[in-house]
């Protein structure tokens, strides 16, 4: 067999008009029709993709050793998909690779044996394609000349009429001849055809064969022409579109390679034959454009998947946990992209190549990413590790106070320091909490009595606790809002109670607090400033510095406030009232003015009490 890329045949089938035309040339019975053409080579078929490398190279060395019957179709297709598993691995290396914190310009894939062993063997099927095409070309001269020779026989038959009849065996045995030379150099085939056409009319315009031989010719070529309909008509149910296709070129070629039939059936069986080549034809056309659309659909889905990661804000990802969550969806969309069947030839590297291009832009930025976050845990890990030796110093000191104060300090402090690697995440933390517990466990040995002092608090402050639920409903409001002013006071004046109680029993007093504040709409002022002076009472004495803290943070927000009131106030001058927009603007304005000045005011109370409560401690 030959390969449909070297075959002296048109790319596309004739237009079947032209057949017609050629058998009308002469009254007398023309030889046979137009030669049909061939139809474009299919592309490979995509049935070599689920082999493994090992049954492609198995498949090839036979293949080396038949190369004259083997297409090219089917190399090809086995070629490339040799080639998509190839990539395939190499894409994966270059992933694991990238992954392992390497940059994707350092990779180099690894030598592929089986690839040696692949381009060794398309060499040894190039060459023998290569010696078989030569001697394909030899003999399409040889049979070129051959066909010359029987042209030339065929003008002597037509220039000598001495006995036509005589000559019709000779005639016949020219024809099979004719028939028997096959292919010929392609740019000789439509003058070679006419000239041959030319002298077979003018010999059956010469030829007197009595009516009864003419019939049986013409009935013998009927038959075998109506049996050749009736298999390219049987070709519609043919489920191979492009088998069917190639079966019908081998009709064409029976078809005009059979004589002539009686003049009055002559269009009638070609229309008959015509008809069903234009059926398959029209089926093999609708194959290819079926193929040409879902290769298009499949570049649209791949052009979607790299705009998806060529869209990727890395300014969002900013921890471990958010470029995790990224990288599974990258890998969703190359597991999704696997799944999509080749784009059209002339895109399919351009796509995959901007495909790998966005794939390994992540994961370099990926790697760069945690590089600088190791770097970054590093550094971390040696801030602990200076907690840590600064918690252990301190841990055997006698000055409850200021030790608990210090270690407070330095658990803040810890928090503040960001993850450290998961390998000694769990060490350096039991180091530091280690140094930190044996402080507090020796403080509440040598504190023992104070627990004492502390339960009486807890039970002074559920006795407030229940007078605040106590209050009841009837309760005159002024005389209820004094009651409950006079327990806050009391409740702020008693001192620390267990510290396992303490969020529990603090939870309690603002839940009754809150309740009757909404009970009696005690001003949302009042409410705030009573929740800062509770929390104030729970800072311990001598706590100075801390007291200090608040307040300079009040005064900062006091000051913005003030900023803020003047740009509001300021805006308020350049409204036009007597627009729909300027009055619900400007009623807007008001209102934030009104509650900032009210937020204000709550601000500089709370100076006040800690302006009071560090007069008091100093």
């Amino acid at each position: 067999m030959t390969d449909t890329h070297d075959t002296n045949l048109p790319e596309k089938p004739v237009e079947l008009e032209e057949e017609k035309t050629a058998a009308e040339v002469s009254e007398q019975p023309a030889a046979t029709e137009t030669p049909a053409e061939e139809p474009t080579p299919e592309k490979p078929v995509e049935t070599t993709q689920r082999l493994s490398k090992e049954e492609i190279l198995a498949r090839l060395k036979a293949i080396a050793t038949d190369v004259e019957n083997t297409t090219k179709t089917e190399i090809d297709g086995l070629k490339q998909a040799f080639y998509k598993l190839h990539s395939a691995e190499v894409e994966a290396a270059r992933k694991q690779f990238v992954e392992n914190g390497g940059n994707p310009e350092d990779f180099v894939p690894q030598s592929d044996a089986l690839e040696e062993d692949f381009k060794q063997i398309m060499s040894v099927i190039k060459e023998k394609r290569g010696a078989a095409n030569a001697e394909l070309e030899k003999q399409k001269e040889m049979n070129l000349q051959i066909k010359l020779s029987i042209i030339e026989e065929l003008k002597e038959l037509v220039e000598s009429p001495d006995d036509a009849n005589k000559s019709y065996t000779e005639f016949k045995k020219l024809q099979q001849q004719w028939n028997d030379v096959k292919l010929v150099p392609q740019a000789k085939v439509n003058e070679l055809w006419k000239n041959y056409q030319l002298y077979v009319e003018k010999f059956y315009d010469l030829l007197k064969l009595n009516n009864e031989f003419r019939e049986y010719d013409f009935k013998k070529n009927l038959e075998i022409k109506t049996r050749l309909c009736e298999a390219a008509e049987k070709l519609a149910d043919e489920p191979d579109v492009v088998s069917a296709f190639h079966q019908l070129q081998k009709l064409h070629q029976e078809f005009r390679d059979t004589g002539p039939v009686a003049k009055e059936l002559r269009e009638e069986i070609w229309a008959r034959f015509k008809a069903a080549s234009t059926n398959v034809n029209r089926r093999h056309q609708q194959h290819f454009e079926a193929l040409k659309e879902a290769e298009q659909h499949n570049l649209d889905q791949k052009t979607v998947i790299c705009e998806i990661i060529e869209a990727i804000d890395y300014n969002e990802l900013t921890s471990f946990t958010a470029w995790e969550n990224k990288t599974q969806e990258i890998i969703a969309l190359q597991n999704k992209w696997k799944t999509i069947g080749f784009a059209p030839q002339k895109m399919n590297v351009k796509i995959f190549e901007r495909f790998r291009k966005a794939c390994d832009s992540f994961f370099q930025k990926k790697a760069e990413f945690f590089k600088s976050m190791k770097e970054g845990m590093n550094e971390n890990l040696e801030k602990k590790r200076a907690l840590c030796e600064k918690a252990e110093a301190l841990k055997d000191s006698t000055d409850w106070k200021v030790t608990a104060d210090e270690l407070t300090k330095l658990q803040k402090e810890w928090k503040t320091i960001g993850p450290v690697a998961k390998k000694h995440s769990d060490a350096v933390w039991k180091r530091f909490i280690g140094a930190c517990d044996y402080f507090f466990e020796q403080k509440n040995k040598a504190t023992s009595s104070q627990r004492s002092v502390e339960q009486e608090n807890l039970a002074a402050k559920k006795a407030i606790i229940e007078k605040l639920e106590a209050i009841g409903e009837d309760t005159d409001t002024d005389e209820a809002t004094q009651m409950v002013r006079d327990l806050m006071k009391e409740w702020n004046n008693v001192g620390h109670v267990p510290f396992k109680e303490k969020d529990k029993i603090y939870k309690q007093y603002h839940a009754a607090v809150d309740r009757l504040f909404d009970r009696f709409h005690i001003s949302a002022s009042n409410k705030k400033l009573s929740n800062f002076k509770s929390a104030l009472s729970n800072i311990p004495e001598g706590s100075q510095q801390a007291l200090y803290r608040e307040r300079e943070k009040l005064v900062r927000t006091f000051d913005n406030m003030k900023a803020e009131l003047q740009t509001y106030e300021n805006n308020l001058g350049f409204l036009n009232a007597s627009s729909k927009k300027g009055n619900s603007l400007l009623t807007e304005l008001n209102r934030k003015v009104e509650k900032l000045k009210g937020d204000i005011e709550l601000v500089k109370q709370k100076i006040k009490v800690i302006d009071e409560k560090i007069k008091n401690e100093g």
